[in-house]
C-alpha cells in the first residue's frame, strides 16, 4: 500500500478516538454492547470501553478508547477479586475472539468460574481505538519477512503520527497504567492478573510501575523485561527444534519414520540460505522457512517431525500454509512496544554473530534485523534503561513455563523468578507455548493459586520429567 493510502487508513481509524480535552481528564468506563456472537456462550458477559488520555498528565491530550469485556463468574467465591487478562503479542487482541474462547471446554475450566475475568484489548490493538494495524504488511515474532514489509510498517506508523497519534504512548508502561485506570474506574479494591506470552511483560510493568491493588499474578509462558528479543532469538528457535528432534529420536515410531532428522534439517537450511526455493510455481525464501520454524516450534511440536520431513522431501505445504496466514499482529502496536522497551538495548550485529555457526538459526537473522531497521526509522520518544531491569516484587506470582518454547524459554523464567519473593515456578514437560490452554493440570493450578496464592500449587498431575512425547504422524 502506498504512503498516501496509509494516511487515509490512519485517518479513518483516528476518527474513532474521542476528541481532545482542554485539560487532563479522569479515566471513565462507558458500558457498551458486546461485539460478536455470544448466543452459544453460557456465561454472562458485560462489555464497554475504558476512556483515558493518550498522553497522561498533558493538557489537551487526545482521549483514546480501550475495549473491555467482563466475564461474570458462574459460581463466584466470596473474597476473590476479578482477574484481568492480558493478551500476548505485542500486537495481539482478546475481546473480538472472546466468544470463541468461552465456548472451548478447556477455557470453561478456569475462566469465569470462581472469579470475574476482565478481558481488555491493550491500547493500540484489537477493538481499541486507535488500532495501530497496518493492512497489507506481514510481521511475525521473527520480524518482517521482507524489506517491503518493513517499509510498509514504517510508512504506516508515520501516517499514524501525521494524524496525531503519539507513538511514544503505546508500550508496556502505558498499558500498566491503563490497567490501574480500569481498576479505579470499575471501583475495584483488588485485582488478580493473568498474562500469556507478551502479556507477562505487561504484568512485569504493572508489578514494577503500578502495583497498587494487585493481589496475585499468574504468568503463562513468561517473557521478562531483561530478556533479549533478537539477540539469541534465532538460536533459541534452533534449540527448541533440537529438543523436539531429540524427543522424536527416543520414540521408536518417530525415529523409524524420520531418521537422521537433525542432519537433514541442517542440510535443507543451507539450501534455502543459498537462494530462494521455487516449488509448484511459487517461490519461498529463507525468511519464509525461518518464520515457519519459529511458529511451528512455538505451538505445533507434536507435528514438527512430520512436517519437517515433508519439507525435506520437497513438500512445502507447511511453509505455504504459514506464509498465507502470517498477518495476525497489529504491526504498529507490535513495533512501538519493541522499539521502546526491547530493541534499543540489543545489538543488530550480534544477531548474526550468535547464529553464524548454525544454519537453522541463520534462517531468522535477516528478518530479526529488519525489526531493528524499522525502529531506527520511527520515533517512539525517550528510552529508559529501567525497562530492562529485572522485576523485584513481593506480590505472589505463579510462573507456568513450557519445556519447548523458542520465544519464552524456561531458563528465562528460572532466572527472572529470583526477583519474585515466594514465586512458584512450574516447568511443564513436553508442553509448548501457552501452557494453560493446552494442559489440564495447569488450569487446575491457576484456579487453586488464585483461590489461595500463599499455598504451594499441587504438581502431582504434571507429566514426569522423562515422559515420552506423543507425536502426530498422519
Amino acid at each position: 500500500m502506498s504512503p498516501s493510502s496509509w494516511i487515509a487508513a490512519a485517518g479513518a481509524l483516528t476518527l474513532l478516538v474521542v476528541g481532545g480535552s482542554a485539560c487532563a481528564a479522569a479515566p471513565e468506563f462507558k458500558p457498551a454492547a458486546c461485539v460478536g456472537d455470544y448466543s452459544a456462550v453460557s456465561q454472562k458477559v458485560d462489555c464497554g470501553n475504558l476512556i483515558v488520555d493518550e498522553a497522561r498528565g498533558q493538557t489537551r491530550s487526545r482521549r483514546i478508547s480501550i475495549a473491555v469485556a467482563i466475564v461474570r463468574a458462574s459460581a463466584p467465591k466470596a473474597g476473590l477479586p476479578p482477574v484481568i487478562y492480558l493478551h500476548g503479542g505485542p500486537g495481539g487482541a482478546a475481546v473480538a475472539g472472546l466468544p470463541r474462547l468461552l465456548q472451548r471446554p478447556a477455557a470453561r475450566e478456569y475462566v469465569g468460574v470462581d472469579q470475574d475475568w476482565i478481558f481488555i484489548d491493550q491500547r493500540g490493538g484489537g477493538l481499541s481505538a486507535p488500532s495501530l494495524d497496518c493492512p497489507g504488511t506481514n510481521l511475525t515474532d521473527a520480524g518482517p519477512p521482507t524489506d517491503k514489509d518493513a517499509d510498509g510498517i514504517v510508512a504506516c506508523l508515520q501516517a499514524f503520527k501525521t494524524k496525531g497519534v503519539d507513538l511514544s504512548r503505546y508500550n508496556a508502561v502505558e498499558v500498566a497504567r491503563d490497567v490501574q485506570d480500569l481498576r479505579k474506574a470499575l471501583r475495584l479494591k483488588q485485582i488478580d492478573l493473568f498474562g500469556g506470552s507478551y502479556g507477562t511483560r505487561i504484568e512485569a510493568a504493572i508489578q514494577a510501575h503500578a502495583p497498587k491493588g494487585v493481589r496475585a499474578v499468574v504468568q503463562d509462558s513468561p517473557w521478562p523485561p531483561e530478556a533479549d528479543w533478537t539477540v539469541g532469538g534465532p538460536e533459541a528457535v534452533s534449540v527448541s527444534i533440537d529438543i523436539v528432534m531429540a524427543k522424536c529420536a527416543v520414540v521408536a515410531e518417530c525415529a523409524k519414520r524420520y531418521p537422521d532428522l537433525k542432519a537433514k534439517l541442517s542440510a535443507m537450511a543451507e539450501r534455502w540460505l543459498a537462494g530462494p526455493q521455487t516449488v509448484g510455481g511459487k517461490t519461498y525464501t529463507a525468511d519464509d522457512l525461518g518464520g515457519y520454524l519459529m511458529d511451528a516450534s512455538y505451538f505445533n511440536a507434536a507435528y514438527l517431525p512430520r512436517d519437517l520431513w515433508k519439507i525435506i522431501e520437497g513438500d512445502v505445504g507447511p511453509v505455504a500454509e504459514f506464509v498465507g496466514a502470517r498477518d495476525y499482529y497489529r504491526e504498529g502496536q507490535f513495533m512501538t512496544h519493541l522499539c521502546k522497551e526491547e530493541l534499543p538495548f540489543e545489538s543488530r550485529a550480534a544477531i548474526a554473530t550468535g547464529a553464524s555457526k548454525d544454519p537453522v538459526a541463520r534462517l531468522m537473522v535477516a528478518s530479526m534485523q529488519r525489526m531493528h531497521d524499522v525502529c531506527k526509522r520511527i520515533d517512539v520518544g525517550p528510552i529508559s534503561p529501567a525497562e530492562q531491569k529485572p522485576v523485584k516484587t513481593k506480590i505472589p506470582t505463579l510462573f507456568l513455563a513450557a519445556e519447548i518454547d523458542p520465544g519464552c524459554p524456561p531458563d528465562l523464567t528460572r532466572a527472572a523468578a529470583k526477583g519474585y519473593k515466594g514465586g512458584q515456578v512450574v516447568i511443564v514437560t513436553n508442553a509448548t507455548h501457552g501452557v494453560t490452554s493446552r494442559n489440564a493440570c495447569a488450569r487446575k493450578m491457576v484456579r487453586a493459586f488464585f483461590a489461595n496464592p500463599g499455598q504451594p500449587v499441587d504438581r502431582s498431575c504434571l507429566p514426569a520429567a522423562d515422559a515420552p512425547m506423543t507425536f502426530v504422524y498422519d
